[in-house]
Order: structure tokens, then sequence, then C-alpha cells
């Protein structure tokens, strides 16, 4: 699997990316790492497999699967109603969530009822201190000015909702007494080998020698230059192309009943089957495709970064795309969508 019709060179200047890393995997295996440009425009830093991306909302396809691996060890239940093992907030409770309640299925699949208020969830403010959670869903800091509660009856609409993965965080923290970056690395991070990769703040105190300042869509350095988001569980990824790789193999390997993290094959059909009657949402995934052509997708696009994640099942082909440039249109109207194309023409 090549890329095919298209001189990426000459498509990155066309659209003014700096940086490009692709990951192709064939026959459920890695199969060619790609490396494009530099770490940061006006640097003589080449991108390489070892360069860090923001990946921003592809960390929602990692969340989901160390909720997997937390339902396997009885911790968590995907049905339960979340409340009743958070203990530092609650979901409050309404009109609307008296027949069905909020649960990790619905918040997974952005069904809980939850829509995030407008203009939230932005990049860290660095005049400003690291929000924790549970002032972020009570609305009380300039990420999320209004309280987090049910708008809708649960699973009757879809609503993609970074709030609602917040949750899902402060639940992963409250039930093991840690903080979701530990966690996190402990279950996915450290059983994967992603040595390369982190969440939230520790890239405040990580070598910034591999990582990748993110771009506009005029190939300028973004003014935070490093841009994070301070609830890891929605947006807080950085890694590389090859790293976040490894986790669409683990999940390949998972529907062969082979997981190396102990997700079960069970458990890993749940999370490719569509939920809540909606034909395009998983459980932390997208979905596009009959059953036979089922593709699977995550996309993360933030401040100077955009990428893509997507592989499908049956052929166990795909791609980790991964610029530190926010192009200003979707994915696939920019060069991650030539590169898509490409591939899989």
């Amino acid at each position: 699997m090549e890329f095919k019709n298209i001189n990426i060179k000459e498509r990155m200047n066309y659209y003014n990316v700096t940086g490009l890393s692709v990951t192709l995997i064939e026959n459920g295996q890695i199969h060619n790492i790609l490396n494009y440009g530099f770490l940061e425009a006006g640097s003589s830093n080449r991108i390489s497999r070892n360069s860090i991306f923001n990946a921003c909302s592809i960390s929602k396809y990692l969340t989901g699967m160390l909720v997997m691996k937390l339902t396997e060890q009885g911790l968590l239940d995907l049905d339960e109603d979340v409340n009743s093992k958070l203990i530092s907030w609650k979901v409050p409770e309404n009109e609307l969530t008296i027949n069905k309640s909020v649960t990790l299925r619905n918040l997974l699949s952005h069904q809980s009822g939850i829509i995030d208020p407008e203009d939230s969830f932005a990049e860290l403010n660095s005049m400003l201190d690291m929000p924790s959670m549970v002032e972020l869903l009570n609305g009380k800091t300039s990420y999320c000015k209004y309280p987090i509660e049910v708008k809708y009856e649960p699973v009757s609409e879809f609503h993609y909702s970074d709030a609602g993965f917040c949750i899902i965080q402060l639940l992963i923290e409250d039930i093991t007494e840690k903080p979701f970056s530990q966690v996190m690395k402990e279950q996915i991070f450290e059983p994967l080998q992603m040595g390369n990769s982190t969440l939230g703040t520790s890239i405040l105190e990580m070598k910034r020698e591999e990582f990748s300042c993110g771009h506009n869509k005029n190939g300028e350095i973004v003014e935070a230059k490093y841009p994070f988001y301070p609830y890891p569980a929605s947006s807080g990824l950085w890694t590389t192309s090859l790293d976040l790789a490894q986790v669409v193999l683990e999940l390949l390997n998972a529907l062969r009943g082979k997981s190396k993290i102990g997700i079960s094959e069970s458990r890993a059909k749940e999370i490719i089957t569509p939920q809540g009657g909606k034909s395009w949402t998983g459980l932390g995934v997208f979905l596009e495709g009959s059953e036979k052509e089922l593709e699977i997708s995550s996309l993360g696009w933030g401040v100077g970064f955009q990428c893509m994640m997507v592989v499908s099942p049956n052929s166990e082909k795909g791609a980790v795309i991964m610029t530190n440039t926010e192009l200003g249109v979707h994915q696939m109207e920019g060069i991650i969508g030539e590169i898509y194309h490409s591939i899989y023409s």
C-alpha cells in the first residue's frame, strides 16, 4: 500500500503544511512510516518517526479503548448510571433523566443528552490556572462557563460532546483514585509500548526536541506554539503516527481475539457496532459503510494541528495521518483527504 497519483511535497507546499507523518497499515501490520517536512517552520529539524503531534480529539478513541479495558476488569459497566460510581461530582438529575440515565455507552457515542455550551473547550490559556475537572463541569472556568447538565433525553439525539468525555475522565479518576493520565499510561501506553505518547500538562515538563509546533493555514507558527487542552480524555493526546497506529492495531488484534491489553473479542465488536440506532457512531469511534465494507475513523482538529486515523477491519488496512498545520477546512477537503483517497483508490 503506497501513495498513488499524488506528489506529497507539492501538495504540502500547496496547502502550506509544515510537517506530515503517515503510518500505513496493511494486513493488520505496520506496512510503512513516511515522514515529510519540519517540526517548526523556518527550522532544520525534520519530521521523523519519533516526531510528536497533537492528536486533539483522537484522544476520545484512546479513552474508549481504556473504558473497554476497565469494563473487562469489572471496574466499569457500559450500561450503568454513571452517577452510581461518580464521587466528586454527579450528573445533575432532572425530568429528562427520570426514564433514561446517563451511561458510559451513551457518553462514548455522544448520545448522553449533554450538549457542550457555546464557545467552550478551547485550548489552555497559559495566563490562567489549570482547572480541575469538577470546576469545569460546574461551569466555574473560562473553558466552560455554564454547568454541564442533560439537555435532552439520553439516546434520543446525537450531539458531539467534549463535556461527555470530561465526565468519563472524572469517573475513571474517581474509581481508580489516580490521575487520568497515569491510568492511561499504565493501562494503554506502557502495554502497547507507546513511549512517545503523553497526555495533558506533562508536555510542559518534557523535552521539546521531538514535539512539533502548531501552524495555521498560512504556515505560520501559532501563538501558543504547543497548544494543549486541559481535559486529557477529550483532547489531551500528544503522540506519533507510529504510536497511534499501535492502538489501531490493538483494535484489530482484539477483533481477532488476540488483544495485548485484555480487551475481549466481544468488547471489541461493541466498539465498532452502531449505537443508539445511529449508523455512524460506535464507542469512541465513527463508522461508515456496510458491515462488510465497514470503515472506522477518528478525527483530530485543534489549534495548529489536524490528523486522522482510519482502518477497515475486514481488509485490516488503514492509516494514521498527522500534520502540524490547521488548514481551516475539514480533513477530507485538504491534504489529509487527498492522502486518504490516494491510499484507498
